[in-house]
């Protein structure tokens, strides 16, 4: 099978197909990814020569379909997205050109070229938030009630992905997932940003909300859940991928400076950014009963793990960090 992975350079996308290949060996894998500032590739240096690469933004639908002809796709795992919601404050109308219409020109060139699945890789924050008084989850049938600009855009990217399915019979399936975490996550993001600074005794920006919860799951359970989407999924349906693990901002900060043995003194209170979520917290059952997938990586172990491959790989995320396009302060003006 040929499988174009879109976001391949990123985060999720580099561990999706670092473990592909190790499972599927004899498949080719195709990353296409623009390279923006959170694209890197050196994410799959020890896989050089085990995928070819194509340069391009999911937006350029001619030189996408162009690339699903020339190497025979069978399958796309889209994981191509802006994701960080700080950003989408400040430039809020390049998460909508990425996240909304270039997932509907990558659903647009699969349409033509007749592509046997194209699986859509979204998020629980299409949701809106919970209260944290509350023990509610969300289900697959839940209502999209986007509140910030990033969520808006992976909203509409997942209504398009839908309407090609129910109009022109594109065979897709959608992953909502949870907060993800592990190696190879830029250094923007909450826990390789704690990390980082706590590495170099630098202050741990928190939101002054410090009360605000996710649910966490690691990068590899992520990876094992679209495996079993895309071998033993219904076409057309959307899976949760969740684990039940949730923990509050400044739980994270201490766990970080724990295992680093770093005071608590560098916690440091920041702004709220605008419309900044409360929780989010997802009901995994249809994808545990369906297609027996559960998570199996240990929060606090692999929390520990993850921080301590920060430590090992400085030469990897020190050259990351002026790349980042945020100021969290930024918006306080906006």
């Amino acid at each position: 099978m040929n499988v174009l992975v879109a976001g391949g350079a990123g985060f999720i996308g580099s561990n999706f197909v670092r473990q592909w290949i190790r499972e599927h060996g004899k498949d080719r894998v195709v990353i296409l990814d623009a390279l923006t500032y959170a694209g890197n590739l050196a994410n799959l240096d020890d896989l050089s020569g085990r995928f070819a690469f194509v340069h391009a933004d999911i937006g350029d639908r001619p030189t996408i379909e162009a690339a699903l002809r020339d190497h025979a796709v069978d399958v796309i795992v889209n994981f191509a997205a802006e994701s960080h919601n700080s950003y989408a404050v400040l430039d809020p109308e390049i998460f909508f050109r990425t996240n909304a219409l270039g997932t509907a020109s990558l659903c647009e060139a699969a349409r033509r070229v007749g592509i046997s699945r194209l699986h859509h890789i979204s998020t629980c924050e299409v949701y809106g938030d919970l209260a944290l008084d509350s023990d509610e989850l969300f289900i697959e049938s839940s209502p999209y009630r986007p509140r910030t600009p990033y969520n808006a855009s992976k909203a509409a990217g997942d209504h398009a992905v839908r309407s090609y399915h129910e109009t022109f019979g594109l065979p897709i399936t959608i992953t909502n997932c949870a907060n993800n975490f592990g190696p190879f996550q830029f250094p923007e993001k909450v826990i390789p940003l704690f990390a980082t600074q706590a590495l170099d005794n630098q202050p741990l920006p928190l939101y002054a909300s410090t009360h605000h919860r996710r649910e966490w799951i690691h990068v590899d359970d992520h990876c094992r859940a679209i495996e079993a989407v895309l071998e033993r999924g219904r076409i057309g349906e959307t899976y949760h991928v969740g684990t039940g693990i949730e923990r509050s901002i400044e739980e994270i900060a201490d766990r970080v400076l724990g295992a680093l043995g770093k005071p608590s003194s560098l916690k440091t209170i920041v702004a709220d950014r605008p419309g900044h979520d409360r929780r989010y917290a997802l009901d995994f059952t249809k994808i545990r009963t369906e297609l027996g997938w559960t998570p199996t990586v240990d929060f606090d172990a692999a929390l520990g793990e993850t921080v301590a491959w920060y430590a090992d790989h400085r030469s990897w995320w020190e050259p990351l960090r002026d790349r980042a396009p945020v100021d969290e302060s930024a918006w306080q003006g906006t």
